[in-house]
């Protein structure tokens, strides 16, 4: 007998690794570059230049690229800046893995230390985490009826599965040129930028994934007016725009992973040619899944009253959604000033990364423990070293409701800084206020003893003959009219109709009076 089948597309992991490496090498100031006489402010992130797969292995090559912001010995010119970069490669072991699988690969700065070892020479080493896995997509076939010309009894069951509508990578560029306020000097040069994303929400629709959210934009820089001086900028670019994706319907269930790639801001000059624009270039990496929930009728068991049918099943599994929800968890806290630094006068930045440390299972839903990392840049009030730099890390809990979930259930944690603000409370001590999301999505891949094939055989008719016509029965626990109606040769709907039976279900101690049919 052929069965007709239906096909689950699906989105299966392959293989995980993990690993650690530390990098550690020494960087010669260039020759144009004035002394160091104290690190003020540093910063690094990991570039990928080439990622490979081949059977069992990961090659990785690429960079931590780092900027440090320092004191040099220069009179007129008290604080500058410089970006280098360590190159490194990496062989990650994954079983199953061939040259053919696409590679997923995040790298997490886990610790950065940039040490002067003389004015002309820093120590640079870092702690850096890279994940690694490999996703393929399959199908999934399971039976939904019997090709057959004979009649045939089938037991169905209706269940919701996820189908995978689409998988793909893609990128969004965004530019934006920035004027600066009339109240500030003309740009000299740039000492220091940060770019950051807050607030950044996605939804479907008219075949586009849009985006919205807002790129916070600091910049420290010197002015052409007065040189020892330094002046900063500080403003909000609003984020608009949006990606193709041709599957996309306004119902389906979607993730979108965002990760910056690159940001850049030049100076470029206004209409008058005066350095007083900053020219804001971003690309943003998305990792972009699409679902759809369908109600699927599988077809679970099935026997025949002509003749002899065995079915044949294998384990399967199906996958199910079981929850998808977010959280907004507030944060606040003061951080103090060690008795060495210089005291704040005026706060300039505030910048902040968040980590999820750990998710846990819990019958009200998904504990979420993660740590915000908040290094805010001040106005010292000593004029000899004029900048500052005060770093906190705050740790936080929330609790997700996740309806249905258990210790099986696969979770995708999504963190992200909302708002985050510092206010100086005197000139020791700042307090930080944040608001963190936390998207959840939560899946579960069900086993299941799935249809194959259903074989036939010759009928045993003594057998059959050897069964009484009539028989009393009382259910046991754990029967179901199914289970009763296939053992005994009959029909769920005979069985029903020759027990006034109101409904399929039936509990421990029922009678029921059963007619063999031939």
């Amino acid at each position: 007998m052929e069965l007709r089948k239906k096909y689950i597309h699906m989105n299966c992991e392959k293989g995980r690794a993990l690993s650690q490496i530390t990098l550690d090498d020494d960087y010669n100031l260039p020759d144009y570059k004035p002394d160091i006489v104290k690190i003020m402010k540093d910063k690094g992130e990991i570039r990928f230049d080439e990622v490979k797969a081949s059977d069992g292995h990961i090659y990785i090559k690429g960079t931590l690229n780092f900027s440090v912001l320092y004191r040099s010995d220069q009179d007129e010119k008290k604080i500058d800046s410089l970006n280098g970069s360590i190159p490194f490669m990496e062989n990650i072991s994954m079983d199953g893995v061939t040259e053919l699988d696409p590679v997923e690969l995040e790298a997490e700065v886990e610790d950065l230390s940039i040490g002067v070892i003389n004015s002309r020479k820093l120590s640079v080493r870092a702690l850096v985490m890279l994940k690694a896995c490999i996703r393929e997509t399959r199908d999934e076939a399971v039976a939904i009826d019997v090709g057959s010309e004979e009649a045939l009894e089938m037991q169905k069951e209706s269940r919701d599965v996820l189908q995978l509508l689409e998988c793909k990578k893609d990128n969004f560029r965004f530019r934006k040129e920035i004027p600066l306020a009339s109240s500030k000097p003309n740009i000299r040069e740039i000492l220091w930028r940060s770019v950051q994303v807050r607030g950044l929400e996605s939804r479907l629709k008219n075949g586009e994934i849009e985006l919205t959210g807002e790129i916070l934009v600091y910049v420290l820089y010197l002015g052409e007016e007065d040189e020892d001086r330094l002046q900063w900028i500080e403003t909000t670019v609003p984020l608009t725009g949006s990606v193709e994706c041709s599957n996309c319907e306004e119902n389906s269930i979607y993730r979108v992973s965002v990760s910056p790639r690159s940001n850049d801001i030049e100076v470029k000059p206004d209409y008058d040619g005066e350095m007083r624009t900053l020219n804001l270039d971003m690309v943003l990496d998305l990792d972009i899944c699409l679902w759809k929930e369908e109600n699927m009728e599988i077809l679970k068991d099935v026997y025949s009253l002509s003749k002899k049918v065995v079915p044949e099943y294998e384990e399967g599994v199906l996958p199910y959604l079981v929850a998808k929800n977010y959280a907004k968890c507030k944060i606040g806290d003061r951080i103090q000033l060690d008795s060495e630094q210089e005291n704040i006068l005026q706060i300039c930045i505030c910048e902040g990364t968040v980590s999820v440390e750990n998710t846990e299972y819990k019958p009200e839903g998904v504990k979420v423990e993660g740590t915000l990392s908040v290094e805010v840049m001040y106005i010292t009030t000593d004029d000899a070293m004029p900048v500052g730099t005060l770093k906190g890390l705050i740790g936080f809990e929330q609790l997700i409701e996740a309806p249905g979930a258990d210790e099986e259930t696969e979770f995708e944690l999504e963190a992200g800084i909302e708002q985050l603000g510092a206010l100086l409370v005197d000139n020791t001590q700042v307090e930080i206020k944040a608001v963190v999301n936390l998207n959840l999505i939560a899946f579960e891949n069900r086993k299941m003893q799935k249809l194959v094939s259903v074989r036939e055989e010759g009928e045993n008719l003594e057998e059959l003959q050897r069964r009484p016509g009539i028989v009393g029965y009382i259910v046991k626990p754990g029967d179901s009219l199914w289970d009763i109606a296939k053992e005994n040769h009959t029909t769920m709907s005979e069985l029903a109709a020759m027990n006034q039976l109101p409904s399929e279900e039936i509990g421990a101690g029922d009678k029921l009076l059963i007619v063999k049919k031939v």
